[in-house]
Parts: structure tokens; sequence; C-alpha cells
């Protein structure tokens, strides 16, 4: 123990990638020791906020996973070091709300120039509201490599979660507004100077006020991420009524209730993890620990 604090006199600030990759350890280890050693001072960088998982009771979970947030979300220090820890959380929450606000900016001139773009634009733009979702509206965006699921293309961190609600466009302009998108996602994501994956979903405001009715998991899911989404283009109108659908069917509140459930759960998975014996079952501590999908779907 005394080696490792004595590395993080030296070294630190550290995020917790830092300090597994200057000791070693494994990073189960790695964040037990720096979760409950009273000499390692630690800060949290970001936000933490909920996901739905089939996997979890009452689908509710926080996320990032207590894993993810230590690798890149948690900085480490000593007390001699709480200025610099301050800065340096600073300077990384600088740098997630600059990768946030670059991939909101990307995906609004993707969409503005396809539509723009097309023939019948003025009609599209006025029957179609563009939203944007996911850990980007949260200023919580990375831009760590990682595998698009479906090819296996690496990729540059955080997708690009867009939802299109239509009304009153017709089947034909759906159609072809749903191909040129899905032409844009494929250039997106295989050309080396992007690398983007871009995740977009079309669906009529009809579907929407069913969805809202949030009675089953899929409901559940999709009534998040238009409560949780964000203006990107098109029709005001159709935004201001999609919101107003969510606040008469007091999504809010039904979402602030599962965030309490997530929030009392992730400290109860701390304590678990925390006191968890040296013979403790690996399998089920590391589902506490971290999530096999750290990506939500849209639906």
């Amino acid at each position: 123990m005394e080696h490792l604090l004595q590395l993080i006199k030296e070294r630190g600030p550290l995020t917790g990638k830092d300090f597994v990759r200057e000791t070693g350890l494994d990073i189960f280890e790695a964040w037990q020791f720096c979760a409950s050693t009273p000499a390692v001072i630690t800060s949290i960088v970001g936000r933490r906020y909920l996901r739905l998982d089939q996997k979890v009771e009452a689908y509710a979970r926080l996320s990032p996973s207590i894993m993810r947030e230590f690798l890149n979300y948690m900085v480490i220090g000593s007390a001699s070091q709480e200025q610099a820890i301050k800065k340096k959380a600073s300077t990384i929450n600088g740098e997630i709300a600059a990768i946030s606000a670059r991939k909101i900016a990307l995906a609004r001139d993707t969409i503005t120039r396809l539509v723009e773009n097309h023939r019948s634009g003025p009609e599209i733009s006025a029957r179609s509201c563009f939203i944007i979702a996911g850990d980007v509206v949260f200023g919580m965006a990375h831009a760590e490599p990682r595998p698009e699921s479906s090819t296996g293309e690496l990729v540059r961190g955080s997708d690009l979660d867009i939802i299109t609600i239509t009304d009153g466009l017709s089947p034909v302009l759906t159609e072809e507004l749903d191909s040129i998108i899905y032409r844009e996602k494929y250039s997106l994501l295989m050309n080396p100077a992007s690398k983007e994956e871009l995740d977009y979903l079309i669906k009529d405001l009809e579907l929407v006020n069913q969805q809202l009715k949030f009675d089953h998991f899929k409901a559940m899911v999709a009534s998040k991420i238009l409560a949780e989404g964000q203006y990107l283009y098109g029709s005001e109108k159709i935004f201001n009524r999609v919101k107003e659908l969510i606040r008469l069917n007091a999504v809010a509140e039904k979402i602030a209730t599962l965030q309490e459930k997530a929030i009392l759960d992730r400290k109860h998975a701390e304590a678990a993890l925390l006191g968890a014996p040296k013979t403790a079952d690996r399998e089920q501590l590391m589902a506490l620990f971290y999530t096999t999908e750290e990506k939500e779907e849209i639906f």
C-alpha cells in the first residue's frame, strides 16, 4: 500500500486509467484501493445519469458504470495535491464538454445539409423535427476509439443519436429521408477523416403518442430519450408538441423515480464491492462493477 501512495504523491494527480497503467493493478483492485484508502483523495468529473437496462431490477441503473467512471472520470491524488486535483478535474470537464459540443454541431451540420440539399427540403423541414439524444446531451460524450457494433469498425467515441419525429410527411418522402440519412451514416463511419457512428430513427407523432404511455420497456426507453433530447433541426412546432405530450404523460416524474432508485442501487453496489471478501464470487462482483452493454439502444 505504501508504494502505491508514494506513486500517487510522485505522479499525481492521475485518472483511474493512468493509475492502472502506472501500477499494473487489476482495474477492480485499483478501484478498491482508491475508494477505500483515506489518504487517497478522489474527485468525480462530469455527471451520473439514468440508463434503462433490461438486465437489472426495475430497469434502472446509473451511467457511467462504476468501472468506466473510475477509469475515465475519477481524478486521484493525495491531500497535498488538492488544488492540482481540482485543476485536472476542471480540465477534463472542459474536454468532455468540448467533445459533446463538437458532436452536436456535427450532427446539426449533417442533418441541415442533407435536408436542405434535398429537392423537397422545405417540406421535410416543416413536417419533421430532428432531436439529438444520448450522452452528448448530458455533456458526457467521449472520443475513446471503440468498435461499431454492426461492422466492428473503430469509431471516435460516443455516437450521434438522432430521433426524427414526423407529422404528415408522406411515405415517399419519409423513405427518401431514411435513404439519405442511411447513406450519410455509412459515409461518416467509413470516412477516415470522420469515423463517427450515426444512429438514427424516424417515427411519426402517432407512434410517439403510444410510446409516451411508458407501459413497457421499449416505450420507457423511447420516452426517456425524447424527454432528455434537445432540438437539433426542423420543425420547432413538432418539437414543442412532443415536449407537451411528455409533460401531459408525466414522463419526467417517472424518470425521476427511476433515477432515485438507480442512485440508491449505486450506493449499495459500491458498498458491496468495497466490503467484498477475497473469496467472493468474481462474476457476481463484476456484474456490479460494470455492465456488459454501455450502449443504450434507441427505439
